[in-house]
């Protein structure tokens, strides 16, 4: 029976588990470069949330602060097998109850176009122009935190 767990903190295994999913699916399915995916905001204080199957690590994302005011929500990724469960759903909203509880004021993503509906679903609007990150067309989305 698959048991579903999620995670959330600034541990090696969650960094560890994050780039686990995040190489399975940006690099090896999407074809990304490595040297793009996985960047100098990958250390030991960086808050990750994991969704584990059993102990595989299946849906990942990052919480990465700006400023006092503003973080940045990045690499949502699940596993291509497991994709809609609503996991990015669990690992987006784990990071907004994080932003929320250290008062940050909006939450910003960069988001390729192709998952613009699923975080305006989320609540996220559309801020400034398309442009090429990594090599795909992204927007960026903002949420306002009450």
């Amino acid at each position: 029976m698959e048991k579903l767990e999620i995670k959330v903190g600034a541990f090696d295994y969650l960094r560890a588990s994050s780039c686990y999913v995040r190489m399975s699916v940006f690099v090896l399915e999407r074809d990304l470069s490595l040297e793009d995916e996985f960047d100098n905001n990958d250390r030991e204080t960086t808050i990750y949330s994991v969704i584990f199957s059993n102990k595989k690590p299946i849906s990942t994302a990052r919480f990465l602060p700006r400023d006092e005011d503003i973080v940045r929500i990045t690499r949502v990724a699940t596993l291509k097998e497991y994709r809609g469960k609503k996991l990015g759903t669990k690992v987006v909203r784990s990071l907004e109850n994080i932003a929320q509880q250290k008062n940050f004021k909006k939450i910003v993503i960069h988001s390729e176009m192709t998952a613009v509906t699923f975080y305006e679903t989320l609540g996220y609007v559309r801020s400034g122009d398309i442009y090429q990150e990594d090599g795909v067309a992204c927007v960026n989305l903002i949420k306002t935190i009450d």
